[in-house]
């Protein structure tokens, strides 16, 4: 395998080149006219036939020469509604901004693309490369997965990267986790709350919305810290609550609208219908009327401890004391979400993660900051980590004398 990684190092120049063209162009959504074409462009220069998966989304297969299984590699290829305030030479103009890292997993993908092209006589099955859009908005994932992302040929496995940057491990790193639930699930709420409004200097005419909010901004915090197991992680945060536009006039009307994400789909299923009933009892008690609404996102990624296993040896044996368990650097699981949640409710699959950039090599913002960079050094390594994954899961779990397992 380690010649994967030379060969990977070969193409650094031209991923650059790639990653640094989607920067300049971020887009946003489900639709992603340019970043769609650009990338089927490139795929059919490899060789390869690239299939629509529903809106955005595209898929390509290596492999399908040998008996084997097929392992699936993700890439998301969406950027963020976000002004780009950084000092990289290739920063974006257009309002968007791939503060995530998408840019880099396109670009690996592609580069492990282009490997698994030159090698794909040794491959043991197929490889199935999967660019999807709507990840921001945990959409896009579910989509490819109802236009058939997972058959023909049908995914045993999967396995998909998330570059980070700005947290305290050098750039190379490639955190794998154990099993169970690994990132969070997400959901949002928005709650309505109808009161009568009226003159500031009268109260006891009215019924104010703000009271009732203020009120059920703490009452939601008793969920978390009264009704769910201290054992259990979960977390409610109100990020809007309006109301109001004139300083001595009590509104008619406050809105409140929060995200809750959680690990464990009891506690999530619990907490999305006590956020409803705290709402509506707390708005009753005050005389008012409280409106819900619960929007869910995704569930967890769960981590198949056997395909981490697998994957942790094999990145291991080429890239060595760089492959790390996360939880030994303190980082048991992720609070951000993560749309490959529902692949991996699917098929075995393993989230990975690759350090772009520690604040001690000078990356001190996050993804999602306005002025994130990410260190361009990794690509090469990234892409070959995809490639190495795919080939050498489909290797250890070969068929025998030719037999789909």
């Amino acid at each position: 395998m380690n010649n994967l990684v030379q060969e990977a190092q070969v193409l650094q120049e031209e991923l650059v080149g790639i990653r640094r063209h989607l920067h300049v162009h971020p887009e946003i959504g489900m639709e992603l006219p340019q970043t769609t074409v650009f990338v089927k462009k490139k795929l059919e220069e490899m060789g390869y036939e690239p299939k629509a998966a529903g809106p955005g989304g595209l898929s390509v297969v290596a492999g399908g020469k040998k008996p084997g299984k097929c392992f699936l590699i993700r890439a998301d290829m969406d950027a963020l509604p976000i002004d780009e305030a950084s000092d990289d030479t290739c920063r974006s103009t257009n309002g968007c901004m791939h503060a995530c890292g998408h840019d880099f997993h396109t670009t690996m993908l592609l580069g492990a693309a282009k490997l698994l092209k030159a090698h794909e006589d040794r491959i043991q099955g197929s490889v199935k490369l999967m660019f999807q859009p709507g990840e921001e908005l945990l959409l896009g994932a579910k989509s490819m997965i109802e236009h058939g992302i997972l058959d023909n040929p049908q995914v045993d496995a999967a396995a998909m990267f998330h570059v980070a940057v700005g947290m305290p491990f050098p750039a190379g790193t490639i955190l794998i986790p154990g099993g169970g639930a690994y990132s969070s699930a997400s959901d949002h709420f928005e709650v309505t709350i109808q009161g009568k409004g009226g003159h500031g200097a009268m109260p006891e005419h009215c019924v104010d919305p703000i009271l009732v909010a203020s009120h059920l901004y703490l009452n939601l915090q008793t969920i978390i810290s009264r009704e769910i197991a201290p054992a259990e992680t979960a977390v409610i945060s109100t990020g809007i609550i309006k109301a109001g536009e004139v300083n001595n006039v009590i509104p008619d009307t406050a809105s409140m609208k929060g995200t809750i994400r959680t690990y464990n789909a009891e506690v999530r299923e619990f907490i999305l219908n006590r956020v409803q009933e705290v709402a509506i009892k707390t708005a009753e008690t005050f005389r008012a009327k409280a409106e819900t609404h619960i929007i869910e996102g995704c569930p967890s990624v769960f981590i198949d401890a056997k395909v981490a296993t697998d994957v942790r040896q094999i990145l291991g044996s080429v890239f060595g004391k760089a492959v790390i368990n996360p939880t030994e650097l303190g980082i048991p699981r992720l609070g951000g979400s993560e749309d490959f949640s529902f692949v991996t409710q699917k098929v075995p699959s393993v989230m990975l993660m690759l350090s772009a950039g520690s604040p001690e090599e000078g990356y001190a913002y996050s993804m999602h900051h306005p002025k994130a960079i990410f260190n361009e050094a990794v690509l090469s390594q990234g892409a070959a980590a995809y490639a190495i994954t795919a080939l050498g899961w489909l290797e250890k779990n070969a068929p025998v004398h030719g037999v789909k397992a």
